[in-house]
């Protein structure tokens, strides 16, 4: 009795010490949200008054509406959604393709083609911007959004190789029945394959959406009128040479950083499942 009573004790303490744990790192990643949240409800100088504090002293409702009105934030969503859902399509149906074919089809250079993949991850996006640039500026394509959406469109090599993962999982008897029973390759994939992807296929539209919705380096490069300005880069119109409405621009960031929320909530199950079973650890 003894025994099992001390054995009781160990097992709640480490429980209780895990959850204790998991709460102080969830405090402390959510902390930077938490301040720019509480600080959009403030003024200019509640958020730098000393001591400083969480809360405002005065909660202010009105940066909301004013932050809207600052700047065309409607016009600004509208170009991020439009771009962020056709990267995503472009990532959803070009991915399957590639890692199919790479783990499920026996051709000469898959093996050749993969390695290249993986290497090409190990490319600084830094050494490229140059040479991409000048290739889409010699055909008429800057200032628009076909820098953005098109190399979605031809897959990203993390994504392939998250979608190849879990191919590489999926019995090759599946196939091979599909194969005796009359189905051609493009039956296989479509009728076989596809179905069986859809949790790391929600796992690459979530990482293509995060991608593409606060990706802030190739507009920065390709879109220099107004109009079509992403999110990210309208907040920089808080900013001016001399001084900085923080207050707004806090609740503006908020305003951004919700449908990314909403977003993972809503998939978040998805999300975990296709991470397992990939092969990857999240």
């Amino acid at each position: 009795m003894t025994y099992r009573t001390g054995f009781m004790i160990k097992k709640y303490t480490g429980t209780t010490l895990f959850f204790l744990l998991v709460i102080a790192l969830c405090l402390v990643f959510l902390s930077p949200f938490l301040v720019m949240f509480t600080t959009s409800f403030k003024t200019n100088s509640d958020a730098f008054t000393i001591p400083v504090k969480i809360w405002p002293r005065t909660w202010v409702f009105e940066n909301y509406p004013a932050a809207l009105a600052q700047i065309p934030y409607l016009r600004y969503m509208l170009n991020t959604i439009y771009i962020t859902v056709l990267s995503i399509l472009g990532q959803v149906l070009v991915t399957p393709m590639v890692a199919y074919s790479l783990s499920k089809i026996q051709w000469k250079g898959s093996k050749i083609i993969s390695g290249l993949l993986m290497a090409t991850m190990m490319i600084p996006i830094t050494v490229t911007m140059i040479p991409l640039y000048r290739t889409y500026s010699m055909l008429g394509l800057t200032n628009s959004y076909v820098p953005l959406i098109l190399p979605t469109y031809f897959g990203k090599a993390f994504y392939i190789i998250i979608v190849r993962q879990f191919f590489n999982g999926v019995p090759n008897s599946l196939i091979e029945a599909a194969r005796i029973d009359g189905a051609n390759e493009l039956q296989r994939y479509i009728f076989i394959a596809l179905p069986l992807c859809k949790p790391v296929l929600t796992t690459v539209g979530i990482y293509a959406f995060l991608d593409a919705w606060s990706d802030y380096l190739m507009p920065t490069i390709y879109i220099t009128k107004s109009e079509m300005l992403t999110l990210s880069l309208g907040l920089q119109q808080f900013m001016n040479e001399y001084s900085v409405d923080w207050v707004r621009l806090m609740a503006a960031a908020v305003m951004f950083v919700v449908p990314v929320i909403v977003f993972f909530a809503i998939f978040q199950k998805n999300f975990v499942q296709g991470i397992a079973t990939s092969g990857l650890k999240a």
